[in-house]
């Protein structure tokens, strides 16, 4: 798997601005065929930082409906993969840019 393929994209929330702050853990969206070894190379040549841990997590897809006027709509929401990645102290990585 190519390393532009293993980082999908940052998770931005509140919870993980906490858990940022406090044990300098990021969060990835991830491929669902990466594997630790792949994500923590792919996060140290991306943002040039030292990785400690790497924990995964698949998120199950799940059922969503919405009422419409040709009556119930039903599908499915695409199941991911989320990787917590714990970086060396004193590192961090600019997810915002130039925002």
């Amino acid at each position: 798997m190519k390393l532009s393929e293993v980082l999908v994209r940052p998770v931005l929330s509140e919870k993980i601005n906490k858990q940022t702050e406090k044990m300098n853990r990021y969060a990835f969206i991830v491929g669902r065929k990466a594997n630790k070894i792949e994500i923590k190379k792919a996060v140290e040549s991306f943002y040039g930082v030292q990785v400690i841990d790497v924990n995964t997590a698949v998120m199950p897809g799940k059922a969503k409906s919405r009422n419409t006027k040709a009556g119930v709509v039903t599908g499915r929401k695409p199941a991911k993969k989320k990787a917590y990645v714990t970086i060396a102290e004193g590192e961090s990585i600019d997810l915002y840019g130039t925002v």
